[in-house]
């Protein structure tokens, strides 16, 4: 007999719109034979499917995920399932939905071709970040986007020293420092001024928030490399935030370690080149 067919989905809280969606998409997924498991947020509109903590979905090694959200709903799968290898579908229940290309009324069709094994599937990178106090790893994150470290609310200028590879590179004074993926060069990245990067570019971008000096600009390096941020904010408090959803402070003296990791985020797609989507998201010129 062949495996039993699963599928998982996760939810944006709050949404009052999925009340109608996924009744009709249990039903789709019933009909066609699959397990399926769901998160809490989903559990709040529909009886049916197994419910599972959303950090621990890839665990239940689904064959993919449907994600219903925005951006940021897929971001968090992604931390959640991708270290696994479980393909990701993003429905866009947002706003601009960069990520979340696949819009509502194409979502049975992609399923349809999901099912079929026909649906294309992109490997996006990752960053693995270790934030290092000392000499004791004190925390560990993967980021789909970005790592960032900004100063607080109200303190000054943080410095910083950048070393690729262990060579210094320079010192930064800014609000900030940016380390971004190809998919996050899209992101906060492109609002301090980064240039955008196709998904498929094996490099991370080195971006400054507001740098002291106006000759320090966005910097790209090969995938390749370690990224090594060491933070020098004296009596200030700086923080460290992992896609702009899991967040620490820093303090003098750390190191924020990053390199590529070896997972990769894979994401199920609708048949439209990026620059389809950079035209419709950004708002580019028409041809």
């Amino acid at each position: 007999m062949a495996p039993m067919k699963s599928a998982a989905i996760i939810s944006k809280p709050s949404k009052p719109e999925l009340a109608g969606i996924l009744p009709e998409l249990l039903a789709w997924f019933g009909k066609r034979g699959y397990k399926l498991y769901v998160d809490e947020q989903t559990a709040e509109y529909i009886d049916g499917g197994e419910v599972v903590v959303r950090k621990n979905m890839g665990h239940k090694h689904p064959d993919f995920v449907l994600v219903l959200g925005g951006d940021g709903t897929l971001l968090s799968a992604a931390r959640a399932v991708a270290h696994e290898g479980v393909p990701i579908m993003a429905v866009n229940l947002g706003s601009l939905g960069f990520l979340t290309e696949v819009p509502l009324n194409e979502m049975y069709t992609t399923l349809e071709a999901i099912d079929a094994g026909t649906c294309p599937m992109e490997q996006r990178a990752v960053i693995d970040c270790t934030l290092f106090r000392s000499t004791e790893a004190i925390a560990h994150h993967f980021a789909l986007n970005d790592v960032v470290v900004n100063k607080s609310a109200i303190a000054r200028l943080v410095d910083f020293d950048l070393l690729i590879d262990g060579a210094f590179a320079f010192n930064y004074k800014a609000d900030g420092v940016i380390i971004a993926t190809p998919t996050g060069s899209t992101a906060y990245s492109l609002a301090a001024g980064g240039p955008v990067l196709m998904p498929s570019v094996q490099s991370f971008v080195v971006t400054p928030v507001c740098p002291h000096s106006l000759t320090h600009r966005p910097l790209v390096v090969t995938d390749k490399a370690q990224i090594d941020l060491r933070i020098e904010t004296g009596a200030e408090e700086a923080f460290l935030s992992i896609d702009g959803q899991i967040g620490m402070p820093v303090q003098q003296g750390d190191r924020v370690l990053c390199h590529r990791a070896q997972h990769s985020v894979k994401l199920l797609r609708v048949r439209r080149t990026f620059f389809d989507a950079l035209r419709n998201k950004l708002k580019w010129g028409q041809r």
